[in-house]
């Protein structure tokens, strides 16, 4: 919200002020005197301008707001600060449950209705029995805080669905770079030891066929060897398998980190979580890094503790060292560029974090980094606990404050009677709703049975307590909280229906029955709650006296409850169906980009792969042959063309070229391509495993090798955050894929697309238990791929 809207509110609230009082007395012809008109202006000057700049600073425009309206309350006439007394104060709240921490803003609801009942106490006693007034007050203002919670939850769960959008994003990006440094740095490996090592050896021996020829035997042998050697690397390189070992994970990076500043005699601890790869474990590494560095430039030899904590909401990267050691000589002292500090910060505002740095009592320094953790929320910063107390003496001291003339004014003699007031009665009665709606989402049956329970004891305390206030008005505080607890069932109920297929097969008897329980469940405590409250809300009528036929009160009770209450579940209803369309689009666009991104990684290493089929395999080949032949010199210059044709394919591996008719077609990703798949979902904050028995073979027929990566994608691509296993095995003639750890795979959609692609190639699917789905493609008939490397146009798009 922009600074416009800002004062708009604000100057909204004083029009309709001015409209209450002193409008409605000019219009009946009074004219307020002139002292009562400055004190008005006085009073909404203050307010206007706190409500303005409240978003700044919400909790001081609060307390500004709350006192200026309690000062010109006294000297002015009844309903001069009645708008901005309660509308404006309960803005106010609004904002700082806002933006504010959860504490902060109970903490200030708490204080104000507190700060207000003690001050009606000390200057009106006890003599008002009603106080239904200060019920109202408290549920206004609870109602604001409740709104503005429920406002910055909405708010930061946008925000989180918004980053994890971007990072699945930037993460499609992301992981074709990652594919093509990794096959490089496979292809750099290859050509610098293999190759390189046939080179040498082929050269020494050449150098002493004379006088020592057994030299040239070995170096047949070896270049042999090697030149198969070389042949089985680049085959893993041109088409790894999920089952072969990846590229190191970012926990093992970093301790490799630290194993190197160890070999510089620094003194490293660690303790490190296992961290996905990504962003942030790109951040941690370079803060570690950097952190480490500054460490051996400037206190080398002291002792250091490497921390990094992986958590659901935030990510923790700690990097404490000691003083150095006495007589230690910082040589590297000079060396840095003074942009150190300025990179970090900057690794962890890039990864939406935040980096704080100083020294420490003992004498150390210490870097201490805050990122985003599993849920990609915002990073907040921790309040300490003197900040607390500060805050809850404040408010102690602002509920005592209205005690204060107590001590040095009389009051006036009250009623010592022992009636207990009908207001009394209703605020037990609201904070017992109170607690009970706090309890409504861990245990929400519990908590609407409670709810019901309260509802009949509104009209006995307005009896006991000699209620003589409008006789609609209790009976409709209770049924608000009721309102309440029926929306949020509602929206739980449109989850339920959504997920309720997770349980096991669509297409059984279970599914049915379970959905009809929820439903059931849901309209008998509908019913219960209209019932209850038309009868409270009729013995109320009833007890006060009506001119009505009496059967006249039950039924517009009846149907009054009936109208409001299904407006509530309604809404709710609708809230929760938005919220699931909103998260079936957020994972539909995750799975869209999952696949662009496993496509593109793909189509990398079909494209080297290409290129390594064409050039330095085959020269690989062409030296063994030589060297099975006895040609020891043909056999080295072969490896020198096949080392020059590995470097020139690192040089031109970051290029992509169309082909000879246009670009070329993205190739269909087959079960070599899991890996990826398994990686991106490891990205986007899902855990993916996938298994290969080595009863699988390293080719599979091409139906069953696409079949087989589709169905993996799209019983991934459904969503959820549970930790998935994929595991490929093969019995007979059949391939057998088992997915565990995907509730959602079980709903209609997904197996009727799941059961499409099985029955093409005759296979079965099945679901055996909760969370679990297994397919079986038989190989038998189908074609299997021949050994040449083949374009992605010639598999065919999907």
């Amino acid at each position: 919200m922009n600074r416009t809207d800002d004062r708009l509110l604000p100057v909204l609230l004083i029009c309709v002020q001015a409209a209450v009082w002193p409008g409605a007395e000019l219009v009946r012809g009074d004219v307020p005197p002139a002292s009562a008109l400055l004190v008005a202006v006085l009073v909404a000057g203050p307010v206007t301008a706190a409500l303005a700049l409240r978003r700044a600073r919400p909790v001081v425009a609060l307390m500004l707001v709350a006192a200026a309206c309690a000062l010109g309350a006294g000297p002015l006439p009844v309903g001069a600060m009645a708008v901005l007394g309660t509308a404006g104060v309960a803005l106010a709240l609004f904002t700082v449950a806002t933006e504010r921490d959860t504490f902060t803003a109970v903490l200030c609801v708490v204080a104000l209705a507190a700060w207000q009942l003690l001050q009606n106490l000390s200057l009106h006693g006890l003599s008002d029995r009603d106080g239904l007034d200060l019920v109202l007050t408290a549920l206004l203002y609870a109602t604001a805080c409740g709104t503005g919670l429920l406002a910055r939850r909405t708010r930061r769960a946008r925000g989180t669905a918004e980053r994890m959008l971007r990072r699945a994003e930037a993460e499609r990006h992301r992981l074709p770079a990652v594919e093509r440094r990794r096959m490089e740095r496979e292809l750099h490996d290859v050509s610098a030891h293999h190759l390189t090592a046939v080179v040498v050896t082929a050269g020494a021996a050449l150098g002493l066929r004379d006088r020592r020829p057994e030299l040239a035997e070995k170096a047949l042998e070896f270049a042999a060897e090697t030149g198969r050697e070389v042949t089985r690397a680049l085959g893993a390189v041109r088409a790894p398998a999920p089952s072969r070992e990846e590229p190191a994970s970012p926990e093992e990076r970093l301790r490799a980190l630290v194993a190197g500043f160890r070999r510089l005699d620094q003194r490293v601890e660690y303790e490190i979580d296992p961290l996905p790869d990504g962003v942030v474990a790109d951040a941690a590494y370079g803060i570690v890094r950097e952190a480490l560095t500054n460490v051996a430039r400037h206190a080398p030899g002291a002792a250091t503790t490497v921390r990094c904590r992986y958590g659901d909401a935030r990510t923790e990267v700690v990097v404490t060292s000691a003083a150095p050691p006495a007589g230690a000589t910082a040589h590297g002292a000079g060396l840095g560029s003074g942009r150190g500090q300025g990179f970090l910060r900057s690794r962890a505002r890039e990864a939406g974090g935040t980096l704080t740095s100083g020294p420490t009592a003992e004498g150390g320094w210490e870097v201490r980094a805050v990122l985003p953790g599993r849920s990609a929320a915002p990073v907040e910063a921790s309040v300490p606990r003197s900040y607390r107390f500060a805050q809850v003496t404040a408010a102690v001291g602002l509920c005592v404050q209205p005690l204060l003339p107590v001590l040095v004014v009389r009051s006036e003699t009250t009623s010592s009677g022992s009636q207990v007031s009908a207001g009394v009665l209703f605020a037990l009665l609201a904070a017992a709703q109170a607690v009970a709606l706090l309890w409504l989402r861990r245990a929400p049956r519990a908590a609407q049975c409670v709810l019901l329970g309260l509802a009949p004891l509104w009209p006995v305390a307005m009896a006991v307590g000699e209620y003589a206030g409008p006789v609609l008005l209790p009976p409709a505080l209770g049924m608000l909280a009721t309102c309440v607890a029926l929306a949020a069932d509602a929206n739980a109920n449109a989850n339920a229906n959504a997920d309720v297929d997770t349980d096991g097969d669509a297409d059984s008897d279970s599914a049915v029955p379970a959905r009809g329980r929820h439903s059931r469940r849901a309209w008998i405590i509908a019913s219960a709650a209209v019932a209850v409250h038309a009868v409270a809300m009729s013995v109320a009528v009833l007890d006060r006296g009506t001119e009505l036929p009496d059967w006249t009160v039950p039924a517009g009770a009846t149907a009054g409850v009936a109208l409001v209450m299904g407006a509530a579940r309604w809404a709710g209803a609708l809230r929760g169906r938005r919220d699931l369309a909103a998260r079936g689009a957020r994972e539909e666009r995750i799975a869209a980009w999952t696949e662009e991104a496993v496509r593109d990684a793909w189509a990398e290493r079909r494209r080297i792969a290409a290129g390594l089929e064409s050039t330095v395999l085959a020269r690989a080949a062409d030296m063994v042959a030589e060297a099975e032949a006895g040609r020891l010199g043909t056999a080295a210059d072969r490896a020198r063309e096949a080392l020059a044709a590995m470097r020139a394919l690192l040089d031109t591996v970051r290029v992509g070229e169309p082909g000879p008719n246009g670009p070329e077609l993205r190739p269909q990703p087959t079960v070599q391509a899991l890996d990826l798949l398994a990686r991106q979902c490891r990205t986007n904050g899902r855990e993916v495993e996938i298994r290969l028995t080595d009863r699988v073979p390293e080719r599979l027929p091409t139906a069953v090798d696409l079949a087989a990566y589709h169905a993996a994608e799209t019983v991934l691509a459904v969503g959820g955050e549970e930790p998935a296993v994929l595991e490929l095995d093969v019995e007979g003639d059949t391939l057998t894929l088992t997915a565990t750890g995907v509730p959602r795979a079980g709903r209609p959609a997904v197996r009727q697309r799941l059961a499409a692609r099985v029955a093409a190639l005759g296979g079965d699917l099945t679901t055996e238990e909760p969370g679990a789905v297994r397919l079986r493609l038989p190989l038998a008939g189908a074609r299997v791929p021949d050994q040449a490397p083949q374009r992605g146009h010639e598999e065919g798009a999907r």
